[in-house]
């Protein structure tokens, strides 16, 4: 039987907290770059956000099939949200 996997939004760096110059305005996605049925590798990027000053990827921590995206352009994601639930192969 496989096993499903909830991949969750990490922490910001540290650093945006001290200093803040890359995360300055509001901190949104502008783009998913998966969707029901991918086969992902650890380490395949998830979604991209937008913080004002730079565009950060965000990868998966682990390797599956995509069985369902919770976030979607222009969701601003807080540390801890889910971003894609997906089946071990």
């Amino acid at each position: 039987m496989s096993d499903l996997i909830e991949v969750r939004m990490p922490r910001y760096p540290e650093c945006w907290e001290s200093c803040g110059s890359c995360a300055s305005g509001e901190v949104f996605i502008i783009d998913v770059l998966v969707q029901p049925g991918d086969v992902l590798r650890a380490d395949d990027n998830l979604i991209t956000l937008e913080t004002g000053k730079v565009a950060l990827d965000i990868p998966s921590p682990y390797a599956g099939v995509v069985v369902k995206v919770h976030l979607q352009v222009g969701d601003k994601p807080e540390a801890g949200a889910l971003i894609a639930t997906l089946i071990k192969p």
